[in-house]
Protein backbone atom coordinates (compact mmCIF):
# COMPACT_ATOMS: atom_id res chain seq x y z
CA UNK A 1 0.00 0.00 0.00
CA UNK A 2 1.98 3.37 -1.40
CA UNK A 3 5.17 1.93 0.46
CA UNK A 4 3.65 2.70 3.84
CA UNK A 5 4.04 0.70 6.92
CA UNK A 6 2.68 0.64 10.32
CA UNK A 7 5.59 3.28 11.60
CA UNK A 8 4.09 5.52 8.97
CA UNK A 9 0.69 4.98 9.73
CA UNK A 10 1.23 5.43 13.48
CA UNK A 11 3.26 8.54 12.74
CA UNK A 12 0.04 10.39 10.16
CA UNK A 13 -2.25 9.21 12.48
CA UNK A 14 -0.83 10.76 15.42
CA UNK A 15 -0.34 14.09 13.38
CA UNK A 16 -4.03 13.91 12.13
CA UNK A 17 -5.11 14.05 15.62
CA UNK A 18 -3.21 16.60 16.77
CA UNK A 19 -4.04 18.88 14.31
CA UNK A 20 -8.02 17.93 14.21
CA UNK A 21 -8.61 16.55 17.40
CA UNK A 22 -10.56 13.54 18.54
CA UNK A 23 -14.14 15.28 17.88
CA UNK A 24 -13.11 16.26 14.25
CA UNK A 25 -11.86 13.35 12.93
CA UNK A 26 -14.57 10.91 12.69
CA UNK A 27 -16.63 13.38 10.80
CA UNK A 28 -13.49 14.39 8.25
CA UNK A 29 -13.93 10.70 8.06
CA UNK A 30 -17.34 10.52 7.44
CA UNK A 31 -17.38 13.17 4.54
CA UNK A 32 -14.21 11.58 2.55
CA UNK A 33 -16.35 8.47 2.64
CA UNK A 34 -19.40 10.14 1.32
CA UNK A 35 -17.50 11.83 -1.17
CA UNK A 36 -15.65 8.80 -2.99
CA UNK A 37 -18.75 7.21 -2.69
CA UNK A 38 -20.56 9.66 -4.58
CA UNK A 39 -18.32 9.98 -6.87
CA UNK A 40 -17.76 6.25 -7.74
CA UNK A 41 -21.74 6.42 -8.04
CA UNK A 42 -22.04 9.64 -10.72
CA UNK A 43 -18.39 7.68 -12.70
CA UNK A 44 -20.59 4.43 -12.87
CA UNK A 45 -23.74 5.93 -13.73
CA UNK A 46 -21.69 8.51 -16.51
CA UNK A 47 -19.97 5.09 -17.55
CA UNK A 48 -23.87 3.48 -18.18
CA UNK A 49 -25.45 6.55 -19.74
CA UNK A 50 -22.50 6.26 -22.16
CA UNK A 51 -22.91 3.46 -23.22
CA UNK A 52 -26.67 3.49 -23.54
CA UNK A 53 -26.14 6.22 -25.94
CA UNK A 54 -23.69 4.50 -28.07
CA UNK A 55 -26.27 1.42 -28.63
CA UNK A 56 -28.67 4.17 -29.78
CA UNK A 57 -26.61 6.13 -32.33
CA UNK A 58 -27.07 4.95 -35.32
CA UNK A 59 -24.95 5.18 -38.37
CA UNK A 60 -27.28 5.28 -41.60
CA UNK A 61 -25.07 2.26 -42.89
CA UNK A 62 -26.90 0.35 -39.67
CA UNK A 63 -30.21 1.61 -40.90
CA UNK A 64 -32.94 -0.58 -43.49
CA UNK A 65 -32.66 0.91 -46.90
CA UNK A 66 -35.13 3.26 -47.35
CA UNK A 67 -35.27 4.76 -43.41
CA UNK A 68 -32.44 7.06 -43.80
CA UNK A 69 -33.34 10.83 -42.40
CA UNK A 70 -32.61 14.06 -43.77
CA UNK A 71 -31.73 17.33 -42.19
CA UNK A 72 -34.94 19.59 -42.14
CA UNK A 73 -34.86 22.16 -44.88
CA UNK A 74 -34.46 25.57 -43.67
CA UNK A 75 -37.41 27.60 -44.66
CA UNK A 76 -37.34 29.92 -47.70
CA UNK A 77 -37.01 33.69 -46.66
CA UNK A 78 -39.02 35.77 -47.56
CA UNK A 79 -37.34 38.16 -50.79
CA UNK A 80 -37.07 41.90 -48.87
CA UNK A 81 -37.31 43.56 -52.78
CA UNK A 82 -40.46 42.23 -53.79
CA UNK A 83 -41.59 45.36 -55.41
CA UNK A 84 -38.12 46.48 -56.87
CA UNK A 85 -37.01 44.65 -60.32
CA UNK A 86 -34.01 42.81 -59.96
CA UNK A 87 -31.25 43.66 -62.57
Amino acid sequence: MFGLRLPELLIILVVLLLLFGTKKLPELGDSLGKGIRAFKNAAERGLRDDEDDAKEVKSSDQLPLGTATKAPAKPETENVNKGKASA
